[in-house]
């Protein structure tokens, strides 16, 4: 299975790179002088970019087989996300689409759900990956209840805030974990593993989330050997 959208957690340039270095590993696509690779550059993402980003999405490759958006931002407004999560969700066949932001955090649960984390081929998966995600991945169930124990006991709304945000990085972890196991290991459950983030994403982020139940499904469909040290 090859995903077709992705969201990149860097800065401009070196988000393009992971993005180019991609395509070239996956797709055999080179970006230079290669018409079907567009990279677009925006400070902040508004309404209009997003319709724009739309519209060239839609046109057909010039050359080859596939076609590329590489779209960088520093920022982008939730309106703007909103107009994306169509061609985000289904983009036209052989079309291939890179969201880079320097931060996650403003991203909308809506489109995050319907993007896979890309990280630098440059270092090992685990680099990407929180120490306390790492430790989830390598725990045993029993383990993993008692640190979902200490995740789901905010004492105030700022406490319980924290906690939820520990929670996303272990989600964003055992995600980067998976998807490098999918790519390197071939491991077929994998994609089952990435889809049920993707869905138990789209509830994360609500203040009302049921973190702890979120967090002990995952305990259960979670493999000990998912880690990328093994």
């Amino acid at each position: 299975m090859r995903h077709h959208a992705f969201v990149i957690e860097a800065n401009m340039e070196k988000g393009v790179g992971i993005a180019e270095r991609w395509l070239s590993s996956e797709l055999k696509m080179e970006s230079k002088g290669n018409s079907d690779v567009v990279v677009l550059r925006y400070g902040l993402l508004s309404v209009s970019d997003a319709r724009r980003i739309a519209d060239i999405a839609a046109q057909a490759p010039f050359e080859g087989q596939y076609k590329a958006l590489i779209i960088t931002a520093g920022r982008a407004y939730h309106e703007a996300q909103n107009a994306l999560l169509k061609i985000f969700e289904e983009p036209p066949r052989g079309t291939y689409l890179f969201l880079v932001l320097p931060t996650l955090g403003g991203l909308l649960p809506t489109l995050r759900s319907r993007v896979v984390l890309l990280t630098s081929s440059e270092r090992l998966p685990a680099d990407a990956i929180s120490e306390m995600a790492q430790k989830f991945i390598e725990s045993s169930r029993e383990k993993r209840s008692t640190m979902i124990k200490k995740l789901t006991s905010g004492k105030d709304e700022d406490d319980r805030r924290a906690r939820r945000d520990e929670a996303i990085e272990i989600v964003n972890g055992i995600e980067v974990a998976a998807y490098a196991a999918l790519r390197v290991k071939k491991y077929k459950a994998s994609v089952e593993l990435l889809s049920e983030i993707s869905e138990l994403r789209s509830h994360l982020y609500d203040r009302s989330a049921p973190v702890r139940m979120i967090l002990e499904h995952l305990a259960i469909v979670v493999p000990k050997d998912l880690s990328v040290h093994t």
